[in-house]
């Protein structure tokens, strides 16, 4: 990478964002692949240049749409990576973000300027551009730590649930079981769920009661 030219003569700040979902048992993250040299067959969150008269939120949620297609989802600013090398195109700051998103529904799309968009399990993650990794990594630490003391679960879920899968979801993410009787009685002591006095039918199990958020906001507790 000693060859490749400069573009910025100057430093330029750039947004990535790290997009989560839970799908077939795994916490995964939304990946693009890379065309230009010297990432070639690379793999990378979406993102880019802030542009001069744009805040950095509102460039996150251009380039998120833009390249991905996603919009209207949950999206917090993670941390700011300054490492001078980061970028072999010039001195390039990236703040970056993280989002959650239900796995039902998507319709994924992506510009010429990639090769494809998908999803990767986080354990499974494919060769990364740039610093993508430790974007990644610190990505699932906040997202883990979110969960303790938040209610942001909630950006994963579908509109009605049983506990089980709400369960599901945590277990996943921290990788780890939860007592089943403990988690629900945290759970109910948070007035964090409520009933909609349906049940889950058409399954080999029992029929499950079929719950909603009591709020889809964000909002800050101790839950683990």
């Amino acid at each position: 990478m000693a060859n490749i030219k400069k573009k910025y003569k100057f430093a330029v700040i750039a947004t990535d964002v790290v997009i989560f979902t839970v799908r077939d048992g795994q916490l995964q993250v939304l990946l693009i692949k890379m065309q230009k040299h010297p990432y070639e067959h690379y793999w990378a969150a979406p993102g880019g240049l802030v542009k001069p008269d744009e805040s950095v939120d509102e460039a996150a949620k251009r380039h998120l749409h833009l390249k991905t297609g996603v919009k209207n989802v949950y999206l917090e600013q993670l941390y700011t990576f300054g490492k001078v090398s980061r970028d072999p195109f010039g001195r390039v700051v990236s703040v970056a973000y993280y989002a959650l998103i239900p796995s039902a529904g998507l319709q994924l799309k992506t510009t010429g300027e990639y090769g494809e968009v998908s999803w990767f399990p986080v354990n499974r993650l494919p060769k990364l551009a740039y610093d993508h990794q430790e974007i990644i990594n610190r990505a699932i630490q906040r997202l883990k730590d979110r969960l303790g003391y938040s209610n942001v679960v909630y950006s994963l879920m579908p509109r009605d649930f049983t506990l089980s899968d709400l369960q599901n979801i945590y277990e996943i993410i921290l990788n780890k079981k939860l007592d089943k009787r403990n988690f629900r009685k945290k759970i109910f002591s948070l007035d964090l769920v409520k009933s909609i006095g349906r049940k889950r039918v058409g399954e080999a199990n029992r029929p499950a009661e079929l719950f909603v958020f009591t709020s889809r906001q964000l909002q800050r507790f101790k839950i683990l």
